[in-house]
């Protein structure tokens, strides 16, 4: 793996676009995006206001949670809210789950890098570049060391 590419969040008409997701939940068709993607309602960190952004889901949890992957590293700011307040809620495939969120140790970050990239390895290797800033040549211990690289977020259901 070698880094490509500094990578920043989105702005201006990027930004604009990775939003249009959103739109989608709030007409109630989020379930056109299936079981990959979820819309998370978070808290800013400073403001204190509800927030929202759709991200694709990397792994589903036997406990019936959900793994993410912050694209835009540590600096996105859902990341750094769901750090400062954990207590999300989550809507996937038209269900709304109350949720915990959790930060993914370094060697399970990797396992699961790992595993994405074997069952969706162009689409893995995409967004790794393009989004990530993270040239992978679609090996095992590229994917491994990719996921060691970025933080993941798991979204656990809370009881």
């Amino acid at each position: 793996m070698r880094i490509v590419k500094e990578v920043r969040p989105p702005r201006g008409v990027l930004r604009w676009a990775f939003r249009l997701p959103i739109h989608l939940y709030r007409a109630r068709l989020g379930w056109l995006l299936g079981a990959r993607m979820l819309l998370l309602h978070h808290t800013g960190r400073v403001s204190g206001k509800p927030r929202r952004i759709v991200l694709e889901v990397v792994e589903h949890t036997t406990d019936g949670g959900y793994v993410v992957v912050s694209g835009f590293g540590r600096k996105a700011d859902w990341y750094r809210n769901v750090r400062a307040n954990p207590d999300v809620t989550v809507q996937v495939s038209g269900r709304t789950i109350p949720a915990t969120a959790s930060s993914v140790p370094r060697q399970e970050a990797e396992e699961i890098m790992v595993r994405y990239g074997t069952k969706r390895p162009r689409v893995a290797r995409y967004l790794l570049r393009t989004l990530m800033g993270l040239e992978v040549d679609g090996s095992e211990a590229d994917f491994r060391e990719a996921g060691g690289h970025l933080p993941m977020v798991r979204f656990g259901p809370r009881s």
